[in-house]
C-alpha cells in the first residue's frame, strides 16, 4: 500500500482513508476537545498526507502512526491560527451587550471545564512528552509504533511517557486540591453571612 500511495494511486488513498479516518478523528478530538475542529483536522490531515506522500518511506508497517503524527501537526497549526484570529478579534471594538446565560449552562460546562483542565495540563507538558502521551495513551499505539512514528528509540518513548504521566497526575492532583480548598472557602463565606 505504501508504494501505491507514493505513486499517487487514488484507490490506495481511498483505502487508507477508509481504514484510518476514524482513528485520526478520535486522535484529533482528544487533542482539541471539539468535534467540529476534529472534523477539520481529519480533512486537513488527509490533504496533507496526500501532499506529503512522496516522503512516505516505502518500507514499514502500519500507516496509522504516520497519519497520527500528521494529524498532530495539523491540529497544532489550527490551534496557532485560531489563537492569532482570537488576538485580532479581541482588538475589534464591541458595542453590543451580550446577555448572561451562565446560570442555564452550569451543568453543561462542568464536563467541558474538566476536559479543558486536562487539555491545559497536557499543554503544559513538553512537546515531546505531549507527542508520546497522545500517541500511546490517546491513540493506543504501542511503544514500537510510537517510536517508529517519532523516529526515536523505544526506551525513549517509555521514559517520556512515564514522565508525562507523572507530571499530568501531579497537575491534576494539585488542581483537585486547589478546587476543594476554594469550594471550602466559598462554603465558609456563605455560612458567615
Amino acid at each position: 500500500m505504501r508504494a501505491r500511495i507514493r505513486d499517487g494511486d487514488q484507490r490506495a488513498f481511498e483505502e487508507l482513508f477508509d481504514q484510518y479516518a476514524k482513528a485520526v478523528y478520535n486522535h484529533a478530538y482528544r487533542m482539541t476537545g471539539d468535534w467540529s475542529v476534529a472534523d477539520d483536522v481529519v480533512s486537513l490531515t488527509f490533504l496533507e498526507a496526500w501532499r506529503l506522500r512522496q516522503r512516505l518511506s516505502p518500507d514499514g508497517g502500519s500507516l496509522r502512526p504516520w497519519l497520527l503524527v500528521v494529524a498532530t501537526n495539523v491540529a497544532r497549526n489550527l490551534r496557532r491560527a485560531r489563537r492569532r484570529h482570537e488576538e485580532i478579534v479581541v482588538r475589534i471594538p464591541r458595542n453590543d451587550v451580550v446577555p448572561d446565560f451562565t446560570e442555564e449552562l452550569v451543568e453543561q460546562i462542568a464536563d467541558k471545564e474538566r476536559l479543558a483542565e486536562v487539555r491545559t495540563a497536557i499543554g503544559r507538558l513538553r512537546k515531546h512528552e505531549q507527542d508520546v502521551l497522545l500517541l500511546c495513551v490517546g491513540a493506543g499505539l504501542d511503544y514500537a509504533e510510537a517510536a517508529e512514528a517519532l523516529g526515536i528509540p523505544i526506551g525513549t518513548v517509555r521514559s517520556r511517557l512515564s514522565r508525562a504521566r507523572k507530571k499530568l497526575e501531579l497537575a491534576m492532583t494539585r488542581r483537585q486540591i486547589n478546587g476543594d480548598r476554594d469550594e471550602a472557602v466559598r462554603s465558609m463565606q456563605g455560612s458567615t453571612r
